[in-house]
């Protein structure tokens, strides 16, 4: 079997030895070289021609962040960027996926050798889903829209489908594919939850960045939150998510159970009560992403009423979530990336109208 060949970019001597002592002790991974900053690290990926590499978000010469824009434009490499957990790097997180990056992890910033300790089968198992991901286009969007007040003739199209509600699943190359799910979407979006594997406070930031993208409402949810036409909410991070309904209005609860298929949030939390509460009110979606998580609740609100749709094989950066819930009968359409919230968008009418 081929090894999946790795390089490791880091300026601290400490990290570099770790990763390359976790990983090589994989066999199927073999770490090919590493380098100190971007500019040796340039040289070796020409040199070495690795399938993936890890790289450091803060060093000297120039920012992990520049470098990764630079590389996917020359010489596009499947990248692990590894980011503190602090208001600065969730903002490197975003930085990094919106540049080409496959995965994020968190990089802890005191006592990292043992902290990356506990984390070590999660870097080795990244490693190996990252090698496995497509490499997609960088898609430019707009970054700032302006905000406008909602009234029920703001569009004609959806004004009947103020008790819909849509409900996505996402993961790895979910915070660009939503970007591009919700692009086409009206002022008056239906009363969207969103459940896109993060880190816990990253989810913060992602959401305020899709809040200056659109002329919706984006925030991280918070137990208690109406859901209503005009609003998404994201699941933060670490909390699961479940819809309530209260008469005629919908809103959202957060807990902690255990993690579910190792995530929290799990998107089968979500979909399941979505399927309970909302029925064939609901639209079920699931994007690019690792795992199977969301399948059983697609299929739940599928029996409940709802329509589904999956994003394709060709579009995903890792089909795993997608396929899980095409292999399970869970799906109804299937569709590539740049399609699909048009296509939510015409099954929501036409369910107004039945």
């Amino acid at each position: 079997m081929k090894k999946i060949r790795v390089l490791i970019v880091d300026d601290s001597a400490v990290i570099r030895k770790f990763l390359e002592k976790i990983l090589s002790t994989d066999p199927e991974i073999e770490v090919v070289g590493s380098a100190v900053d971007p500019y040796q690290a340039r040289e070796k990926l020409v040199e070495l021609k690795p399938d993936v590499m890890t790289l450091d978000v803060e060093m000297p010469k120039m920012d992990g962040i520049t470098f990764l824009s630079k590389v996917m434009r020359h010489f596009p490499i499947r990248t692990i960027v590894f980011s503190s957990l602090t208001s600065q790097g969730s903002e490197s997180y975003l930085q990094a996926m919106a540049a080409g990056a496959i995965e994020v992890l968190e990089k802890p910033a005191i006592d990292v050798n043992q902290k990356l300790e506990l984390i070590a089968g999660k870097i080795t198992q990244t490693v190996k889903m990252v090698s496995k991901a497509k490499l997609q286009p960088i898609v430019d969007l707009p970054t700032l829209v302006e905000k406008k007040a909602i009234t029920p003739s703001a569009s004609q199209s959806m004004a009947k489908t103020t008790h819909q509600l849509i409900a996505v699943a996402s993961s790895t190359g979910g915070t660009e594919a939503l970007k591009v799910f919700l692009k086409n979407m009206p002022a008056d979006i239906p009363g969207t939850v969103i459940v896109q594997h993060m880190p816990p406070g990253f989810t913060k930031s992602f959401s305020e960045h899709l809040n200056k993208m659109f002329p919706f409402e984006v925030k991280e949810a918070e137990s208690g939150d109406a859901i209503f036409p005009g609003r998404v909410l994201i699941a933060p991070g670490n909390f699961h998510m479940e819809v309530r309904r209260s008469g005629a209005k919908y809103s959202v609860v957060l807990h902690q159970e255990v993690p579910l298929h190792s995530v929290r949030p799990a998107a089968d939390y979500l979909l399941k009560s979505v399927a309970k509460y909302v029925g064939g009110n609901a639209i079920g979606v699931v994007l690019t992403g690792m795992g199977k998580d969301g399948a059983e609740g697609l299929l739940e609100m599928k029996k409940a009423g709802s329509v589904n749709f999956a994003q394709d094989e060709k579009t995903c950066v890792v089909y795993g979530m997608p396929q899980a819930a095409v292999n399970l009968g869970a799906i109804d359409k299937i569709l590539p990336l740049d399609r699909m919230g048009n296509e939510v968008l015409e099954s929501l009418k036409k369910k107004a109208v039945a």
